[in-house]
């Protein structure tokens, strides 16, 4: 199949279902806040920049987690009783996108999370869709990650860790969350082993269609977010 040259003039994406065996739907574009929501509400999500352009993937089967099938295995148990961590939301966007730039990724040169990638997700958070999750240590931040919140599906783009099972933890606290605030599921995008464990599944591209079809319906909740005891999360100002 052809790979999609994008414009920065026109805001449009092919059919993901046009995309490469790999994954891979089309490249150029920009890194607008229009164009991330558009892709993000389409299934589709900037994957790297190479030589100023940016290459745009929309990947079958669609790694996903639905977070009725969280796994949280005895290990995770017992640091959550002893309660090693602490957590937040939103408190150190730029912070956590930075230390997930800066940590090694098993197969990986470098990292696609430059300084473009922090500008746009940063604008992002500023307008009340990307959020991140931040894991404490007393003060010092030990772990985290960040993704993208539209209607009922929260978008997971990467994470980090500096101590053993921080961002494992962090991870589980976000998705015990999002499903109490009814949340049906967390993009994970491609398959790993660590997501794997924790309960995600591939799920065809045609279902993850249908659960973004039904999205366009749900009131995504704009703004800087908090944890909640009952609702999950909510607007930190409310």
């Amino acid at each position: 199949m052809p790979v999609f040259w994008l414009t920065n003039d026109e805001l449009s994406f092919p059919h993901p279902s046009l995309a490469e065996p790999g994954g891979l739907l089309a490249v150029g574009g920009d890194l607008s806040v229009d164009r991330l929501i558009l892709a993000y509400r389409n299934g589709i999500f900037p994957w790297f920049e190479e030589f100023g352009q940016y290459y745009w993937y929309a990947p079958e089967p669609r790694w996903v987690l639905f977070p009725r099938e969280l796994r949280i295995h005895k290990s995770m148990r017992s640091i959550f009783n002893r309660h090693k961590f602490r957590y937040t939301l939103d408190k150190a966007f730029v912070q956590v996108m930075e230390a997930c730039a800066g940590t090694p990724r098993h197969g990986q040169e470098g990292s696609w999370i430059n300084e473009v990638f922090i500008g746009s997700y940063t604008r992002l958070h500023e307008e009340g869709v990307a959020h991140s999750v931040e894991v404490w240590q007393g003060e010092v931040l030990v772990g985290g990650l960040y993704g993208i919140a539209l209607g009922k599906i929260f978008y997971g783009e990467s994470m980090f860790t500096r101590v053993p099972n921080a961002s494992k933890a962090g991870f589980i606290t976000l998705v015990q969350a999002l499903e109490r605030a009814g949340f049906w599921l967390v993009d994970c995008q491609q398959e790993t082993a660590h997501l794997e464990s924790l309960g995600a599944r591939g799920i065809s591209r045609e279902l993850f269609m249908e659960y973004l079809a039904k999205n366009i319906y749900e009131k995504t909740l704009v703004g800087k977010w908090e944890f909640d005891a009952e609702k999950g999360v909510r607007l930190a100002d409310s």
